[in-house]
């Protein structure tokens, strides 16, 4: 069955501004089409974000309460790493607080001078990290990754491709993140 709403409730609550279509085109505009430019205001649904901006839900804030907020040997820890570790396999966790802490333990790992990282298009601290080590942030994206109405198995194609014949003429050794 549909719905047309959420079948949850949610616990916390925010007014939100709706602009019109003409107002955000306006708003975008004039930060000259840069996201980073906007105000959080003119902003309706933020999909720049991965850091989660949604409302939190009845579990998560009990989470909060219940949470053992002890410098080391936290219940809290605990019971994270023995989820993690059932869920993935994995024998050891390395809790980190964002993307952008994970990424810099990552290509701490997998960089590195003369290495290569490729990508369609890094996003900037993702290049930042990368670039950190000395290894080249590469991006792939050609012309038809910038119009999103061509089909997608064509754009794979000619990444894949394109990956091939950068990686043979430079020589070099390219890591794969995910």
């Amino acid at each position: 069955m549909k719905t047309i709403i959420e079948p949850f409730k949610i616990k916390s609550v925010e007014p939100i501004r709706f602009t019109t279509r003409e107002e955000r085109s306006e708003l975008l505009k004039k930060a000259g089409y840069n996201t980073f430019m906007l105000h959080a205001d003119d902003v309706l649904i933020d999909l720049l974000t991965d850091s989660g901006t949604s409302a939190m839900s009845s579990m998560q804030w009990a989470g909060i309460m219940q949470g053992d907020e002890s410098y080391a040997g936290s219940k809290s820890f605990y019971r994270f790493e023995d989820v993690v570790k059932k869920i993935t396999g994995l024998k050891y966790i390395i809790p980190t607080h964002q993307g952008r802490a994970s990424e810099k333990i990552l290509f701490f790992v997998v960089g590195g001078e003369g290495k290569y990282i490729p990508n369609n298009t890094h996003f900037d601290t993702t290049r930042a990290n990368i670039e950190f080590t000395n290894a080249e942030a590469v991006d792939l994206l050609n012309e038809e990754g910038k119009h999103p109405e061509i089909r997608r198995h064509l754009r794979v194609i000619w990444i894949s491709k394109n990956l091939r014949v950068s990686s043979r003429k430079k020589g070099k050794k390219i890591s794969h993140s995910v």
